[in-house]
């Protein structure tokens, strides 16, 4: 960028932001749930071994989040200083994307954790430093609600990555066409937003008051209870939903074999999510973000429960669009909230929130695998898993009123 060159707009940095967790979560860490049917399908992974590949995902996704919670107090020790170009952190963490999901395409299954695993942690700082930078540039502009338009990447990136292993089993491709394909995709997304990711396009004046400028500080008895318990909230979220993103396309062949439809129902959770952060963007400022929270969950536990209580077409296809309706929404007000917190210190507590949700991703693959080969059915396993789920999501909603309960906002 030349230094004659007008500042991005804040639309242009709302879309750069939804490229770069499109990316990042679309492709990065979700491209890898249309594709399992077509591996199992080969043979080149069981059920065992696609938990194996999710959890080492979300491993590198949890250290990837907990680097970067950690990375001032590592910079203060070693004396490298607390600032951190964010910019340049986004773009290693797609470029790394690319390669990554480009080198799944190898017949070498040995590696293909590893390969996950660096996924994962490309796709946590990719979120993180995106998130961080994004919305403080936006709030700087007085437009904070536009901040919810970036959450948007992911729905976009889970409906293409969905639509086109859809077309690849119409083809009878094989699963490292997929790859190739998603990295091709991730290629082109790459170069759209990789001109707004420049420090210099950064707005460094004080934060401005008014309409959409940053969230009203917490009270000063706002403390680590109060953030603590957040983020476990926040982890609840991560078990509760992954079960159903990681295995949803097996469950519903399962479910439902030979159905025409068996594809579309990771898409449709695509849709639900693209749908849900447009409303969250259309929401007024104000109010208490935890019961909105609560909402979240409480539609994610009945998504979740839809297709346990009826698997039938219409029933994965409500619980498909239930389930992503608040996905991205969720996070976009859990990062709000903990910026009204600690708005001196916001991207490390957005890692911590980010390592919570991590550590409930990892924990959620194993148990469907282990209750699978417990129960003696898949079905059955599954059937268990959902309900476990479901049940935390409404548990987390009942927390996020307690929580705004125990600490009423004061602005």
């Amino acid at each position: 960028m030349q230094a004659s060159d007008p500042l991005p707009s804040p639309l242009a940095i709302a879309l750069a932001g939804l490229v770069s967790l499109g990316v990042a979560m679309g492709i990065g860490r979700f491209a890898f749930t249309p594709l399992l049917p077509i591996m199992m399908a080969e043979g080149s992974v069981s059920i065992g071994d696609a938990s194996l590949l999710a959890s080492a995902n979300y491993l590198g996704y949890l250290l990837g989040a907990l680097a970067c919670t950690f990375q001032p107090w590592f910079a203060r020790r070693l004396g490298w200083g607390t600032a951190v170009d964010a910019p340049r952190m986004v773009r290693a963490s797609l470029a790394a994307t690319v390669l990554l999901t480009l080198g799944m395409a190898l017949p070498w299954p040995v590696a293909w954790p590893a390969l996950r695993f660096a996924a994962g942690l490309a796709s946590a700082v990719a979120f993180l430093y995106t998130s961080s930078w994004c919305l403080e540039q936006l709030a700087r502009r007085r437009q904070a609600a536009m901040g919810a338009l970036i959450y948007v990447g992911p729905g976009v990136g889970i409906v293409a990555s969905g639509l086109a292993a859809s077309a690849l089993v119409a083809l009878g491709a094989r699963a490292a066409v997929g790859w190739v394909t998603f990295a091709l995709l991730a290629v082109l997304l790459t170069a759209v937003a990789w001109k707004v990711f420049d420090r210099r396009n950064g707005v460094d004046a004080p934060a401005l008051s008014g309409a959409g400028a940053l969230p009203a500080q917490a009270p000063a008895s706002a403390g680590g209870l109060e953030v603590g318990a957040l983020a476990f909230a926040y982890g609840l979220a991560g078990i509760g939903y992954i079960i159903t993103a990681t295995f949803l396309p097996v469950i519903a062949r399962q479910a439902l074999p030979g159905s025409h439809w068996l594809d579309l129902f990771w898409p449709l959770f695509g849709a639900g999510v693209t749908a849900g952060a447009l409303l969250a963007s259309r929401l007024r400022s104000g109010g208490d973000l935890r019961l909105r929270l609560a909402a979240c969950y409480a539609v994610q536990a009945v998504g979740v429960a839809a297709s346990l209580v009826s698997p039938t077409l219409a029933g994965f296809a409500i619980g498909s669009l239930l389930l992503g309706l608040p996905f991205t929404a969720i996070t976009f007000f859990a990062l709000q909230e903990v910026r009204r917190l600690r708005p001196a210190s916001a991207p490390s507590a957005m890692g911590l929130l980010t390592a919570m949700y991590g550590l409930g991703q990892i924990a959620g693959p194993p148990l469907a695998a282990w209750l699978v080969a417990r129960s003696g059915d898949a079905a059955r396993g599954f059937a268990l898993s959902l309900g476990i789920a479901s049940g935390i999501l409404a548990g987390g909603a009942v927390l996020f009123v307690l929580l705004a309960r125990a600490y009423p906002v004061r602005r």
